[in-house]
């Protein structure tokens, strides 16, 4: 069986503990479920918003505040990297650690401190990172950047134009550890999945042969 290497975006979907004996939670299920589809059927499906397209659209200009508060030069890193369970393409990779780039949508969804920035999916997003890259620390650096305005729609813009305030208060950096017990639960889970996806697979194949 050809091991399915899980992206780093999508590993937390699959890393929520299931209940009693299950190798898999009902949300890792159906997140294994979607990749069979996609797999059976030759597709990938690439969901977009606008809180999304914002991200991309203003990534140069995250990394450029960055640079502006840390006295950096940091650009953006294009290498992607894999090994047996994972694969991944970080934002910024220093040398020394790893740094993933979140462009807010607005200033409500801003986390101010680190303790409102922690989110599991940003945060094994980022310890897949470091175990590709090798490195001990990562930090996710949430960014406030104006929004662009043909994204804005009916928002009031002044949740969105923040040029006029003082660049430190637009970032928030949150720091993690490498923990090389948590990549050996990702990659139980993500062997866990394969054997679901496998039998999904199957599955298919069985209730389309006619």
């Amino acid at each position: 069986m050809t091991m399915h290497k899980f992206r780093a975006s999508s590993l937390a979907e699959i890393m929520t503990d299931p209940k009693g004996n299950e190798l898999l939670s009902v949300g890792g299920k159906t997140c294994v479920e979607k990749i069979a589809k996609e797999l059976v059927y030759g597709f990938d499906q690439v969901i977009s918003s606008k809180y999304m397209e914002k991200g991309t659209e203003v990534e140069d200009k995250s990394i450029e505040l960055l640079n502006s508060v840390l006295f950096t030069n940091y650009t953006k890193n294009t290498e992607r990297k894999t090994n047996d369970w994972i694969t991944g393409e970080c934002d910024i990779f220093t040398g020394s650690k790893i740094i993933d780039i979140k462009s807010c949508w607005s200033l409500p969804t801003f986390p101010v401190t680190a303790a409102q920035g922690k989110d599991k999916t940003y945060e094994y997003q980022l310890r897949a990172y470091m175990w590709l890259w090798d490195v001990d620390f990562g930090e996710v650096a949430y960014c406030m950047v104006t929004t662009p305005e043909h994204l804005i729609g009916y928002e009031d813009e002044a949740l969105h134009q923040v040029d006029h305030i003082t660049p430190e208060l637009r970032i928030t950096m949150v720091r993690y550890e490498r923990d090389k017990a948590i990549e050996e639960k990702i990659k139980a889970r993500v062997e866990a999945a394969n054997v679901y996806l496998q039998l999904v697979i199957e599955q298919i194949a069985e209730e389309h042969t006619y």
